[in-house]
């Protein structure tokens, strides 16, 4: 079959596409025959040598698949031949303290794909078989494969972590990301006031065409003080942050007094200060967040199949033009989700 991987650390021209030996597969496993696998930053990071996630080299990258199943191993029964299909990334272990309580975003032995597995840059993938979450038949494969690291995060992130409330307005990073569009759908979908905040006029332009209410470049204008603005004097009551840096910094000071900032993700940024006392004189609450859990991405694809929240596609390219993928991301173009179909 063929694939995506690198063998070394480097820029986009280290992604090859070549051919590799179909995954067998075992007692409790499906064969996912990929129609279609989503880009994220975090590809990116691991690519470079960046991230901090254990992976081996020859490595295939890819969370997030779509396809169909096409084949079962013996035992399993979670699925059928020819079933569309999308597996969660995040394999946990099902029988620990965290998993058994519901925590599987915190499971310690949890393997991911695209990370310790291989990924979605490739045309088959095996799963176990309980992984795999049945695709409805109006949700398309690109769809299907932008859900979860999108309204996933998003939905953990707002509604489980930071607990967003109808009538709160809520200041959301980065939000031409695919991560960003799906926090500007589900606060809204929530009842709160959005405020966007990008790095350029055309991202800004489109987050208020998804329905935010105001808008600020982060690379032009003093976001703390024009969000202050926005908001007369007052701040806001929660930030969905996911940029890190500078951009973090000046979030942080957007909050009112007892406001909450939930945090998913860092590129921007890793380390950065923070001036303890200004934090508990102002009561603020910064949450960590990492990903959904097992009953939240169900609850996300029905709500998907519904029509009530739709992931942001921005373009979709053959496997073979993963490295353009990568450089589109790595030049913040996107609008969304970039989705690779082999």
């Amino acid at each position: 079959m063929k694939a995506v991987r690198f063998h070394e650390y480097g820029d986009a021209s280290v992604l090859r596409y070549e051919d590799v030996p179909e995954p067998v597969i075992g007692v409790g496993e499906a064969l996912v025959r990929v129609r279609a696998a989503a880009v994220n930053h975090v590809d990116i990071d691991m690519r470079d040598g960046s991230s901090r996630l254990p992976i081996s080299l020859p490595h295939t990258l890819g969370f997030e698949v779509a396809g169909d199943v096409a084949a079962l191993g013996e035992g399993a029964s979670d699925a059928h031949v020819g079933q569309r299909v999308a597996p969660q990334y995040q394999i946990h272990c099902r029988q620990c303290p965290r998993c058994i309580e519901g925590e599987h975003s915190l499971c310690q032995h949890t393997q991911m794909l695209g990370v310790q597995l291989p990924g979605g840059y490739a045309e088959y993938v095996k799963v176990p078989a309980w992984t795999l979450l049945p695709i409805p038949d109006d949700v398309s494969y690109a769809d299907a494969a932008a859900v979860q690291t999108t309204l996933g995060t998003a939905w953990h992130a707002l509604i489980r972590r930071a607990n967003l409330r109808a009538g709160e307005t809520v200041l959301v990073s980065a939000a031409g990301s695919g991560v960003g569009t799906a926090a500007i759908q589900i606060a809204l979908r929530a009842g709160a006031r959005v405020i966007a905040s990008a790095g350029s006029a055309e991202k800004l332009e489109l987050a208020m065409r998804l329905g935010a209410s105001a808008a600020v470049n982060y690379r032009e204008q003093d976001l703390t003080a024009v969000v202050r603005e926005f908001t007369h004097g007052k701040g806001v009551d929660v930030v969905f942050e996911h940029v890190g840096g500078k951009v973090f910094e000046a979030s942080l000071k957007t909050l009112r007094p007892n406001g909450r900032m939930v945090v998913a993700g860092g590129h921007g940024g890793e380390v950065v200060p923070l001036d303890l006392i200004v934090l508990f004189r102002n009561q603020w609450s910064v949450i960590g967040c990492q990903r959904q859990t097992e009953a939240e991405l169900r609850q996300i694809f029905d709500l998907v199949s519904s029509g009530e929240l739709r992931p942001t596609i921005h373009t979709v390219l053959p496997l073979s033009e993963a490295a353009q993928a990568h450089r589109i991301l790595e030049r913040r173009e996107q609008f969304g989700k970039v989705i690779l179909t082999p």
